[in-house]
C-alpha cells in the first residue's frame, strides 16, 4: 500500500493534530485504510508535513483512544482489527457533519435531508 496523501492547512484555524486525525478518521471510513493497513511512522509524517512529533502523536494518540488504530510497539500503528472501526470513523465524520451544520444555522431537517440523498445517490 502507498502512503496515504495527509496534508496541514495552516489557514484553515483547525489544529494541525485535529487535521492529522480527522484525515486518517476519514481514510479508514471511506475504506481508502483497511484493518491492518500500517499509518506512517510519527517522527516520518512529522517530518513529511513539518509538524513537531509530538503534535502527529497526539492525532495517533486520540486516533487509538476512538477504537480506529491499534499502536504495536515494533510493527509501529495499524488501523484496528475491528469490524466496528468503519462506523466509529462514520460517528466521528457525523459529529464533524454536526457542528458544521450549527456553526452555519442550518436546521436538522436539512441537515437529514442531505445525508438521504447522498446516501440514495451512492446505493444507486
Amino acid at each position: 500500500m502507498s502512503s496515504p496523501r495527509i496534508t496541514v492547512d495552516e489557514s484553515t484555524g483547525v489544529a494541525p493534530f485535529e487535521q492529522v486525525r480527522d484525515q486518517f478518521a476519514d481514510l479508514i471510513a471511506s475504506g481508502s485504510l483497511a484493518e491492518g493497513d500500517k499509518l506512517p511512522t510519527v517522527r516520518g509524517l512529522a517530518t513529511d508535513l513539518q509538524l513537531a512529533p509530538g503534535t502527529v502523536a497526539r492525532a495517533y494518540k486520540e486516533l487509538e483512544a476512538q477504537g480506529l488504530v491499534t499502536a504495536r510497539s515494533r510493527a509501529g500503528t495499524v488501523v484496528a482489527p475491528s469490524a466496528q472501526a468503519a462506523e466509529i470513523a462514520l460517528r466521528h465524520l457525523a459529529d464533524a457533519l454536526a457542528e458544521r451544520a450549527v456553526d452555519a444555522g442550518v436546521d436538522e431537517a436539512t441537515v437529514l435531508a442531505i445525508v438521504r440523498q447522498a446516501l440514495g445517490d451512492r446505493r444507486r
